[in-house]
């Protein structure tokens, strides 16, 4: 199949090209010429070690010009590319085993792994139960020809970590449909530079940051998530040049904590034309204080553009595109029940009044493109008007056609061509606002959390038994919410749970404690109906449920 995603390895710009951060504060410039040509030699090598089109190929590495070379490599083999995060935090026996899992059920024709990553590899490939060894990057003698791709361009295993990892399958209509939106959201132009920390293995920074823009031939300006953790101030400086970036609200916030105004004397930003915000809920208090960091260096809040987006939609979603200051609203939370208008007890621009609105408030994405459609629907499917709370459903040639291997999520479906994301929302004044989560997952800076990873730990903290113990990631204005159903009267669990989800998932994450005989219920099959029971909650239904402060 071809696609434009691959043209430039034949037509490379080289006047052009990718600047890596180095470790000692500068950069590695590599132009397109350059990495097509060393692109299509390690495709000649790949294809020796008999990579096919169509084949998986997991890659193992860090965010280096030979992960660079060697994602393209694939693609110009023909054969499918999944990124694997490296070991980042996790302990290594639990890196090791979430690898495997994500090996099981991607199958690769070959695990590619640099140097430092190939122990982990290798013990990863044996819990999966794969033969060989990890290979490692090379370059044939001879570059190789473009070759024809198989349906899928990439697996996109979902963010965070879990005992059943999902890969979204990614057709190439997918990828391009979505790369096109992205750059006409942006208001993206030949010769634009963007700027970007975010990983590689997650979709916002992989197609968002990455793929986009090099497919246009633009310059990247390419940073490691720990070069940013480090020196923040770094990733600003890029917008005296750069015009377009991504990252969640944590990293603005961030920014606004670590960074002082005398580390960007002389800066001027009032180029920059795009600061994406999205991968969770946006609170418009994060977003004020870093407008109020860098207004004085020609920073405008105009150039905020709050989105919503996830792996099973490709990527983007909406994005407000217009050139204005972000909406946030303050819905009542006690009015919050699928099916029913959403009461906003206060709105506001953004601006100072914005300082404190946190918890509580939530901020505009902006309006659905015709070729994106987005409904809200009720639990039975039911399209709603604005106004009323549901789940959020997409449609359009960025819906992903499913998970691979037939795997399935308990609050994500792919029906009929949509997404039903599992994600509660409603549109006011032509916008979407999410409210995040209400399911299986909860997103905590960029990952998701997966609840059922949440219960074995809680399980086991506790002393109750499994069975007795259902997690419910719920929805709600400007944070992050977990309900955590308990079938006993026993409360001396409680605060341990309590700080073992403290150290696991930070301070802003709202915890609800229930407790009680007979709150469980789940389907004839024996999953939990995880919904329901927070909507029997909500709604004074859950007989003999006490909530524990």
């Amino acid at each position: 199949m071809p696609s434009a995603l691959r043209d430039w390895l034949d037509k490379p710009n080289t006047g052009r090209g990718v600047h890596l951060a180095a470790d000692d504060g500068g950069w590695e410039f590599r132009d397109y010429g350059e990495l097509a040509s060393a692109a299509r030699r390690t495709a000649g090598a790949l294809v020796e070690e008999g990579v096919r089109p169509g084949d998986v190929v997991c890659l193992i590495l860090p965010t280096d010009f030979t992960c660079v070379e060697t994602y393209f490599a694939v693609w110009a083999a023909g054969a499918t590319v999944c990124l694997i995060t490296p070991p980042l935090f996790q302990d290594g026996d639990d890196y090791v085993a979430h690898v495997a899992a994500i090996l099981r059920q991607a199958s690769p024709a070959l695990v590619v792994a640099s140097d430092g990553l190939a122990d982990y590899a290798r013990r990863a490939m044996a819990g999966a139960g794969l033969d060989g060894e990890p290979w490692r990057p090379r370059q044939a003698d001879e570059e190789a020809e473009v070759r024809p791709a198989g349906e899928l361009a990439l697996l996109q295993f979902t963010s965070g970590s879990s005992g059943s990892p999902r890969g979204v399958m990614v057709t190439w209509e997918n990828l391009e449909a979505n790369s096109e939106l992205i750059a006409r959201e942006a208001g993206y132009e030949d010769g634009d530079v963007v700027a970007s920390w975010l990983p590689l293995y997650h979709d916002m920074g992989l197609i968002g940051c990455f793929l986009t823009p090099i497919a246009r031939q633009g310059t990247l300006k390419l940073m490691r998530p720990d070069h940013f953790i480090r020196d923040p101030a770094r990733w600003l400086r890029c917008f005296g040049e750069a015009a377009h970036t991504a990252a969640p609200p944590f990293a603005y916030a961030y920014c606004a904590r670590r960074v002082k105004p005398e580390q960007l004397e002389g800066l001027d930003v009032s180029g920059w034309k795009m600061a994406l915000i999205g991968a969770e809920p946006i609170d418009p208090h994060t977003l004020e204080v870093f407008a109020q960091l860098m207004e004085p260096f020609g920073f405008s809040r105009t150039m905020f553009k709050p989105a919503y987006g996830m792996a099973e939609t490709t990527l983007l979603v909406t994005m407000d595109d217009v050139p204005r200051d972000p909406l946030a609203v303050r819905p009542d939370p006690e009015a919050l029940a699928f099916g029913q208008p959403v009461r906003i007890l206060d709105q506001h621009t953004l601006g100072p009044e914005s300082l404190g609105a946190k918890a509580g408030w939530v901020v505009g994405c902006g309006t659905p493109e015709d070729d994106v459609p987005v409904a809200i629907v009720d639990d039975e499917g039911r399209e709603l008007d604005s106004g009323l709370l549901g789940e959020i459903v997409v449609g359009g040639p960025s819906a992903c056609p499913g998970y691979f291997a037939g795997a399935e999520a308990k609050s994500t479906r792919f029906m009929d061509g949509k997404v039903y994301t599992g994600d509660a929302g409603f549109f006011h004044e032509g916008q979407l606002f999410v409210l995040g989560r209400m399911g299986d997952s909860i997103k905590v800076r960029g990952r998701s959390v997966y609840v059922e990873d949440l219960e074995s730990k809680i399980a086991e903290v506790s002393g109750l038994g499994k069975g007795r113990i259902v997690v419910v990631g719920v929805p709600g204005a400007g944070r992050k919410g977990l309900a955590l159903f308990a079938e006993t009267q026993d409360e001396a669990w409680i605060g341990g749970v309590r700080e073992m989800l403290r150290r696991r998932l930070g301070d802003d994450v709202e915890l609800t404690i229930v407790v009680g005989a007979g709150l469980i219920q789940r389907t004839s099959s024996g999953k939990p109906r995880r919904r329901y029971m927070w909507e029997r909650l909500q709604g004074g239904h859950m007989e003999g449920a006490r909530i524990i402060s």
